[in-house]
């Protein structure tokens, strides 16, 4: 089994230049479009992992899906690495360009190619953000509910299956990609799946692709699901004297069927960081954040539910909120735990990793983990969809302090490792990118591992797709 990487380190692998012949060609091709400028290239080899930044060779912005193929054929015929780049805001290091080649940046494929309405659909170039699409359907009565807390690309979302605070009623990307459009390693241009809201033909290749990571192909379009706007949406945030009580109470709504479309939990250190940062005056202890979509009925049923369950656990200091202004405020806490907790802790790098267990499992990890993190010495908080038993527990080290860095990749693993011993998975969210490659080979086993090495040798023969991620081949 081969051991998680440290966070300051990076796997040992080749760099496969791209040839004078192949530069040239971008640049006839792109033009200003195709960049070598130091900064811009840096700014590509980076994302929000604690690993050090390094740089793709060359920058293509890409504007349309036969932008991609231009740049993937050739990297086809000179065998050069290509990684896919949305804004940046993976966590594990997927985008980094361990092997050189060339970054293509999607940034710029912003189109929201057919909205759908009366099918629930909406299909828009990879480039396009989560906030971009409500905004451009806010007039359907329509929304697009998976919100990872970034306002991440489309694209990079449906690459790293990502999922977020609605994730407990709505799913995560897997259940709300339709089809998609991808560039394959050769440069063939495949369409997988349809509008439709079913189908049993063949291969799922859209569930491939959604979670790959970009080691399969370029994702160049969407067709997402949508869900109409629910006539009335509650929020709320509770209080409790543990996280073990914050947590037994999300057990027992998910055990009860309650719908809820948001439960997230705060840890103390969570809510100081962002009470600091934005002034907020929310009382600091555990907290949950809230929320519920439906009828004003059921709007309010959920809620007294849930009140009541929270009172019989120590919750106190309800608030409720229905209006956005207040809904908004209430979120900001949540929104901003990231960056607020690196801002309380100056000079510091956040190694964040996020599991998930099944819910009964969900308060024993925690505890186990929050005893781990108190007897570190490390700064950290924990956030955490808890709703359907994905958290995030975030060390905060000094930059450049090896030691301070080994300290939280022990406990990381320590971490990870009770996940998977409690029939979890070692992400829930994230992806494995660079930095849980050995964790996965112990949570899928040598025989799955395998397998996908076959499908990735099979569709990426020259492994030129965003190589050295996911596993070793």
């Amino acid at each position: 089994m081969n051991a998680p990487l440290p966070a300051h380190a990076l796997p040992e692998a080749a760099i496969r230049p791209v040839p004078a012949a192949m530069l040239s060609a971008l640049q006839a091709r792109f033009g200003e479009r195709c960049s070598t400028a130091a900064a811009v290239r840096e700014q590509h080899g980076r994302d929000e992992s604690p690993f050090p930044v390094t740089p793709p060779e060359v920058v293509v912005f890409c504007e349309s899906t036969d932008d991609v193929v231009a740049v993937v054929k050739l990297a086809d015929e000179h065998a050069v690495p290509v990684i896919a780049f949305g804004i940046g805001s993976s966590l594990e290091g997927h985008l980094l360009a361990v092997q050189g080649g060339v970054s293509i940046d999607v940034s710029r494929m912003t189109s929201i190619v057919r909205v759908n309405p009366e099918d629930l659909t909406v299909t828009v170039q990879a480039g396009v953000t989560r906030e971009q699409v409500n905004a451009d359907i806010r007039d359907t009565g329509l929304f697009f509910p998976i919100d990872p807390g970034a306002n991440a690309t489309i694209g990079g979302m449906a690459a790293t299956r990502a999922s977020g605070t609605n994730a407990v009623r709505y799913g995560t990307m897997r259940e709300n990609v339709l089809a998609l459009t991808v560039v394959t390693a050769s440069g063939e241009v495949i369409r997988t799946g349809t509008r439709a809201k079913k189908s049993s033909a063949g291969y799922d290749l859209t569930r491939l692709f959604v979670g790959s990571e970009g080691t399969l192909g370029v994702i160049t379009e969407v067709t997402l699901k949508l869900y109409p706007l629910p006539e009335a949406v509650s929020a709320a945030i509770c209080h409790f004297p543990t996280i073990a009580k914050a947590v037994e109470v999300t057990i027992q709504l998910i055990q009860m069927g309650v719908p809820i479309a948001r439960c997230e939990l705060l840890d103390v250190n969570a809510v100081r960081a962002v009470n600091k940062q934005s002034k907020l005056g929310l009382r600091e202890s555990p907290m949950l954040l809230m929320e519920f979509h439906g009828s004003e009925a059921s709007v309010k049923e959920q809620a007294e539910t849930v009140q009541a369950l929270a009172s019989d656990a120590g919750g106190e200091d309800f608030e409720w909120a229905s209006t956005p202004e207040e809904r908004t405020r209430l979120w900001t806490a949540r929104h901003k735990a990231y960056f607020a907790g690196m801002q309380a802790n100056p000079g510091s790098r956040s190694v964040t990793t996020d599991t998930c267990v099944p819910i009964s499992r969900l308060a024993e990890i925690i505890d186990a983990s929050v005893r781990d993190a108190d007897a570190c010495g490390l700064p950290y908080y924990i956030v955490g969809h808890v709703g359907d038993g994905n958290f995030h527990l975030a060390y905060l080290v000094k930059e450049g302090d090896a030691a301070q860095r080994a300290i939280a990749e022990d406990l990381s693993e320590k971490m990870v490792r009770r996940a998977i011993a409690m029939e979890g998975t070692c992400t829930g969210e994230h992806g494995i990118g660079l930095h849980k490659m050995g964790f996965l080979v112990e949570e899928a086993g040598d025989g799955a591992i395998a397998l996908m090495k076959s499908i990735k040798r099979a569709l990426d023969p020259k492994n030129i797709m965003n190589p050295g991620k996911i596993f070793a081949l």
